[in-house]
């Protein structure tokens, strides 16, 4: 990659006066580059592009956006060792995980070019005599695109890639934090030669500058946005202003119940890599461990165990589990909850320290915690960290009120031997997924994602369920 990354507006690239450096956090003296910021100005210019790009890319021929899809994930499956190795430099998660969301990213393009075909609408007869309807889906318009930094390229990926597949153009903001995933993804959209210049476009930028210019425009169709609860409401209280369409994915306090009949192997396992894969720093981390009585004290001491033979340390070497987490404020924010936990009586039963390793980073121990309740702060609010919290439960019926206690519901999760117990689970636990037998963390392309309550706000994401938010419906009626 150059040292000087631009903004992408209008088919071309566009350098700024004000740039911010991109930092491995493995190693804080590996800079990947400098990377532009954009301005008001900037997503004005933006705006513009798109408005005019949208109509022709809204009615160019389906073959046309199904090749254009295919081109950009064919490279980035092509690409994905490479790729994927950027992308563990610049947000901390260990190169198999970067590797896997480049490759995820490519199948998300796949997937979705093979939806540009499903082009099939509904016809009616009319209640008076003679006359027919039709109902069609049409490209909703220009969509602002705001996506977070712990998955650089996969949530922008399951973003933009329905959108322009439904024929809408896109404006992309990513997470400042993560700049370099955003911009070797838009150097690989910006030689489809078929795509109209202004289809696609890149303001990287603070979300004060961008971010806020993005949310208020009236010229903007719809915002797809993850990202905070706050942030969240900062985003359908400014898009409401504009009646502009929104959909949010935002905060989670997901929970893992292990039952008394639970098989104590998979409990151990699917509790830590919903707990700590990706440093914990995924939206669908399970941080509360809700665990029968019964099992308690032997589910603690094998977790213990796997905790204890757990790796942290630099995202490209070899055999590491756990890479850094994602910056320092991020850092700094995990150490106090640490504190926070065992200021309210918590106890910490492993890890939740700073680690000095060989390459300066952001490295920390995961960290469990045990003698929790429901009420602890640490038990009410996300984390985004490599921290979890197990709470006894006395009984199933107990476990599934403390695991429904929260603001929150994107995804929650049972071990248990019992069909009558998972079936009960999947009908009663308030949340948009479901696991059983498995991680919290881990979801399909293909079906549907998002949660209930605070976790997420409109249509959902992915899969068919897509085209809910990427197009608005037209009703014709025709009297021959």
């Amino acid at each position: 990659m150059p040292d000087s990354h631009g903004l992408y507006i209008d088919g071309a690239w566009v350098d700024t006066p004000d740039t911010v450096p991109n930092i491995n956090p493995s190693d804080t003296g590996d800079v990947l580059g400098q990377f532009a910021q954009g301005s008001a100005a900037h997503v004005e210019d933006a705006i513009n592009a798109a408005n005019r790009a949208v109509a022709e890319w809204g009615q160019s021929p389906l073959e046309t956006r199904y090749q254009v899809l295919m081109a950009i994930g064919n490279e980035l499956i092509e690409r994905s060792g490479e790729l994927g190795e950027l992308l563990a430099r610049e947000e901390g998660k260990t190169r198999a995980e970067g590797v896997g969301e480049v490759y995820r990213s490519g199948q998300f393009f796949h997937y979705f070019a093979a939806e540009v075909h499903r082009q099939i609408d509904d016809r009616a007869d009319s209640v008076r005599p003679g006359i027919e309807i039709e109902t069609r889906r049409e490209p909703v318009g220009v969509v602002a695109i705001i996506s977070p930094w712990n998955f650089p390229m996969a949530t922008a990926v399951w973003k933009i890639a329905p959108a322009l597949a439904f024929g809408n153009s896109v404006i992309f903001k990513p997470a400042n934090l993560v700049p370099a995933s955003a911009w070797a993804l838009t150097e690989i959209i910006s030689r489809q030669a078929a795509l109209p210049a202004g289809t696609f476009n890149l303001v990287m930028g603070s979300g004060g500058a961008v971010g806020n210019a993005l949310i208020h425009s009236d010229r903007i169709h719809a915002v797809s946005f993850t990202g905070s609860l706050p942030v969240g409401r900062q985003v359908a209280s400014a898009t409401a202003a504009n009646l502009v369409k929104c959909q949010l994915e935002m905060g989670s306090k997901n929970a893992l119940i292990v039952a008394a009949d639970a098989d104590l192997d998979v409990a151990v396992n699917a509790a830590f890599v919903g707990a700590y894969s990706g440093t914990g720093q995924k939206c669908t981390a399970s941080s509360r461990l809700i665990v029968d009585a019964s099992l308690h004290d032997a589910f603690v001491e094998r977790l213990l165990a796997k905790l204890s033979a757990t790796r942290v340390g630099h995202a490209l070497e070899d055999g590491v589990d756990m890479g850094p987490v994602a910056s320092l404020e991020q850092l700094e924010a995990n150490l106090a909850w640490v504190q926070a936990g065992r200021d309210a009586g918590a106890e910490l039963a492993f890890g939740g320290e700073r680690l000095e390793l060989a390459t300066p980073g952001f490295y920390m121990s995961p960290a469990l915690f045990t003698g929790t309740d429901n009420a602890m702060a640490i038990n009410r609010e996300e984390l985004f960290a490599p921290i979890a919290c197990v709470i006894k439960a006395d009984g199933y019926e107990d476990a599934l009120g403390i695991l429904n206690d929260t603001e929150f519901g994107l995804t929650a999760g049972i071990i248990t031997r019992s069909l009558a117990t998972a079936t009960d689970f999947k009908k009663r636990a308030v949340s948009g997924c479901v696991m059983v037998n498995l991680p919290t963390a881990g979801t399909d392309y293909h079906v549907p994602f998002g949660g209930r309550k605070n976790s997420s706000f409109g249509p959902r994401e992915q899969g068919q369920y897509a085209r809910e938010f990427y197009t608005t419906v037209k009703t014709t009626y025709i009297q021959p």
